[in-house]
C-alpha cells in the first residue's frame, strides 16, 4: 500500500517498493525525453509562480507517487528550463546520457560518503583509476598521474577546483614567507577568465585590488598576451608585491578564447607562480587528436581542470582536477580528527580525498564517468564531440553568408559568436537591436541562446552540445533567428 497508516513503522529501504516506484519513475523520465521537444526550451513562468501552486506546509500523511508525478508534470516542468532539449544553445552544454544517468542511479543507491579510503575503498580507488584513464585520453604529462606525486580528483564544479588550488598555492607561499605576506599576494588572468576566479580570491582572502584581470582584445581573439602578463608581473614586483597565482583558460566562457599556455607557463615558472589551467568546457574536445594542440603547454602547469559534466555525457556534477603535487593540496586542506583516524591512513598507504577538497563528505561520482567511458568508449565519445563541432562550423558558414549578420570572433570549438551588423557604425543602436533579438528568440520558446559582450559589443552566443541536437535543430534555430532579425530590421526602417 502506498498510503499506509500513520502508526505503521516506516521502512524506507523496501526493495519491492523501490522496484515498483523505480519502474514508474524510469517510464516517466523516458517519456519526458521522448517529448522534450514539445516544451518551451526556456521556461516562460513569472517569479514566484510556484508559491501559488503548492501548499504552505508539508503533508502530514503520505501521498501517492501518482500525485507527486502529476504535480511534477503540471507544476514543476513549466518552471524548468530544459537543458537537455536539442534546441538548448545557451551558456555551455550540461550533458546527460543513459550511461551517466545509470551511474548516477547506482551512486544514489549505494549512497556512500567517501571522505576517506576506509569509508569506501572502491570509491577512492575507482576515482584514481578513472582520472588516470582520462588523463591518458588527454595525453597529460605523467606528473598528473596517480602513480607519482600528483593525481586527479573529482570536484563538484570548476569553481571548487580553482578555489582548492588557489588555497594550496596561497598556503605554499605563506609557509615560506609568513602569514603577513597574505596582503601582498597577487593573482593574474585575462579579463575573459571565468568569474569563479574572483570568487575564489574573495574566499581565499586575496585582496581584490591584487587581482589583475588583464585586458584582451580582438587582435588575439581575446586570448591573454604574454607581454601583458610580463608587464603586470614586473610592475608588481617593483612595487614589493608577490605574484603567486596565474590562471590560463582554454575555451573562455564568452568566446572560447585559448590562452597561449606554453608562454604563460614560462613566465609563471620564472616567477615561482602556481599556474592553473581552466579548460572547463573545451577540455572534452582535447581528447580528439586534432584538438589536443589547444592544451599544448599544459606540461608547464601545476594544475589542470575540465568539466566532464559539460560536454562529456556525464551527468552534473563531475569536474575533473589534476595536480602535479598532491602534497600542496593535502598540506593546505587536511584535517585529522580522532574519529577519522584509521590504520591505512595513519600508515600513508592510501589517498584520502577529504584532504583534496573543501567539504569532508563526497559522493561516489566516479561511477558516472566510469560508466560513460565503458558504455560508450573513447572513439564514440570523440565522434560525438566532432559532430557538434561540425554543426557549429556549418552554422558559422551560414552566419557569414547572411549580409544582416557577422561572426564576431572566429569559431574554435562548438560555440558561434555573432550579431546583427551595425548600420553606419552606430554601435549603440546595434547593441540594442541585438538585445531585442535575444529577447525575441528566447521568448519564442523554440530555442534558448545566451549573450556576452566583447569590446563593448553585445554578442549572441549559440553553443552546440546538447545530447539530442541534430542538424535539423541547428537549422531550425538559425531560421528562427533570421526571421526575428528580419522583423526587427524592418521595424527599424519604419
Amino acid at each position: 500500500m502506498e498510503n499506509g497508516s500513520s502508526n505503521k513503522a516506516l521502512k524506507p529501504m523496501d526493495s519491492e517498493q523501490l522496484r515498483e516506484y523505480g519502474h514508474r519513475m524510469v517510464d516517466f523520465i523516458a517519456d519526458y525525453y521522448k517529448t522534450i521537444e514539445t516544451f518551451p526550451v526556456l521556461s516562460q513562468v513569472q517569479p514566484g509562480y510556484l508559491h501559488n501552486l503548492l501548499p504552505d506546509s508539508a503533508p502530514e500523511q503520505p501521498e501517492t507517487l501518482e500525485q507527486v508525478l502529476d504535480d511534477v508534470k503540471e507544476k514543476i516542468l513549466p518552471g524548468v528550463t530544459h537543458w537537455q532539449s536539442p534546441s538548448f544553445f545557451a551558456y555551455y552544454p550540461a550533458n546527460s546520457s543513459v550511461a551517466g544517468f545509470l551511474g548516477e542511479m547506482l551512486s544514489a543507491a549505494l549512497n556512500i560518503v567517501g571522505f576517506s579510503w576506509v569509508s569506501s575503498p572502491a570509491a577512492t580507488e575507482l576515482e584514481m583509476i578513472v582520472l588516470d584513464w582520462f588523463a591518458k585520453l588527454l595525453n597529460l604529462p605523467e606528473q598528473f598521474l596517480s602513480r607519482g606525486n600528483g593525481g586527479g580528483v573529482i570536484q563538484g564544479t570548476a569553481s571548487e577546483a580553482i578555489l582548492v588550488v588557489m588555497i594550496a598555492a596561497r598556503d605554499k607561499v605563506l609557509r615560506s614567507l609568513g602569514k603577513k605576506a597574505l596582503e601582498k599576494l597577487v593573482v593574474y588572468s585575462s579579463d575573459q577568465t571565468h568569474s569563479s576566479l574572483l570568487k575564489a580570491c574573495q574566499i581565499a582572502g586575496i585582496h581584490l585590488e591584487n587581482c589583475r584581470m588583464l585586458k584582451t582584445d580582438s587582435s588575439t581573439n581575446y586570448a591573454l598576451r604574454p607581454e601583458s602578463l610580463q608587464e603586470a608581473v614586473s610592475g608588481d614586483l617593483e612595487a614589493g608585491l608577490i605574484p603567486f597565482f596565474l590562471c590560463g583558460t582554454v575555451g573562455t566562457t564568452s568566446s572560447t578564447a585559448v590562452d597561449p599556455l606554453a608562454e604563460l607557463g614560462m613566465i609563471a615558472k620564472s616567477n615561482e607562480m602556481w599556474f592553473h589551467v581552466d579548460a572547463a568546457y573545451a577540455g572534452s574536445a582535447c581528447i580528439c587528436p586534432e584538438y589536443r594542440q589547444y592544451i599544448d603547454g599544459v606540461e608547464t602547469a601545476d594544475s589542470f581542470n575540465m568539466n566532464a559534466h559539460k560536454w562529456f555525457l556525464t551527468n552534473f556534477d563531475c569536474s575533473l582536477l589534476w595536480v602535479k603535487d598532491r602534497c600542496a593540496l593535502t598540506e593546505a586542506l587536511s584535517t585529522n580528527p580522532e574519529f577519522l583516524k584509521n590504520k591505512a591512513s595513519q600508515a600513508n598507504l592510501v589517498v584520502d580525498y577529504k584532504d583534496w577538497q573543501i567539504p569532508l563528505g563526497r559522493r561516489f561520482r566516479s561511477l558516472k564517468l566510469w560508466m560513460v567511458l565503458r558504455l560508450y568508449g573513447a572513439e564514440t565519445l570523440k565522434s560525438y564531440i566532432r559532430n557538434h563541432i561540425k554543426l557549429a562550423k556549418d552554422l558559422e558558414q551560414l552566419v557569414s553568408q547572411d549580409p544582416n549578420f557577422e561572426v564576431v570572433t572566429p569559431r574554435i570549438f562548438s560555440l558561434v559568436c555573432f550579431r546583427i551588423v551595425p548600420v553606419d557604425n552606430d554601435e549603440k543602436t546595434c547593441n540594442n537591436l541585438n538585445r531585442s533579438l535575444l529577447d525575441a528568440v528566447n521568448s519564442s520558446g523554440k530555442l534558448f541562446i545566451s549573450h556576452t559582450t566583447l569590446s563593448g559589443k553585445f554578442v549572441l552566443r549559440l553553443a552546440i552540445g546538447a545530447p539530442l541536437t541534430e542538424e535539423k535543430h541547428v537549422m531550425d534555430a538559425w531560421k528562427v533567428i533570421q526571421e526575428e532579425a528580419s522583423f526587427l530590421l524592418a521595424s527599424q526602417v519604419k
